[in-house]
């Protein structure tokens, strides 16, 4: 190996290091939003059990917050999906082509994603976080809708965060397909 291929593999591989770093801290963050998130919506709930504030003005409170919070988690987990994939694709192959190794470099990469429950448990947390992001927030709107005041104001504001919701569902599932 060349000077310069030593360099170069050097470079690739404090890449590697520094991206899975990223990877690591996205992946802590992710994970946390969901408690973040189910810590949010029992705060709502217990404001709205202990206060004379209309209750179901605080209803609209939870698809603002879950909006928020899902987005982020959707986010970020596409880029902890981004960074595996550039891992499995680019960075693996310069590294290989750098350092004139033949076999497949960074095998976890690919090794964790073979198992015969991957999908089992991809389905699994799909449908936990469209439980939390989702359901909780709609079934605040359903609440509102079902006990309604005649603003119209608050009307508009509870059809627009349903249609915020139903886009960050979509943007679940295809984030999901893939």
């Amino acid at each position: 190996m060349t000077d310069g291929e030593r360099s170069t593999s050097a470079l690739l591989l404090a890449e590697y290091a520094q991206i899975k770093d990223e990877q690591r801290a996205r992946i802590g963050f992710r994970d946390n939003l969901l408690y973040v998130t189910l810590a949010a919506v029992t705060a709502v709930a217990a404001v709205a059990a202990q206060t004379d504030y209309p209750q179901l003005i605080l209803a609209l409170a939870l698809p603002v917050v879950c909006l928020v919070l899902g987005w982020t988690h959707l986010v970020n987990d596409e880029k902890i999906s981004a960074i595996g994939r550039y891992v499995r694709t680019e960075l693996a192959s310069r590294l290989a082509e750098a350092t004139n190794v033949e076999e497949p470099l960074f095998g976890w990469e690919t090794y964790h994603r073979s198992d015969d429950r991957r999908i089992s448990r991809k389905t699994t947390q799909t449908v936990v976080d469209l439980l939390v992001f989702l359901v909780t927030p709609f079934a605040a709107l359903i609440t509102f809708w079902c006990h309604s005041t005649e603003s119209a104001l608050l009307a508009a504001v509870s059809i627009l965060e349903a249609a915020g919701l139903v886009v960050l569902g979509v943007l679940f599932l295809q984030y999901a397909e893939r």
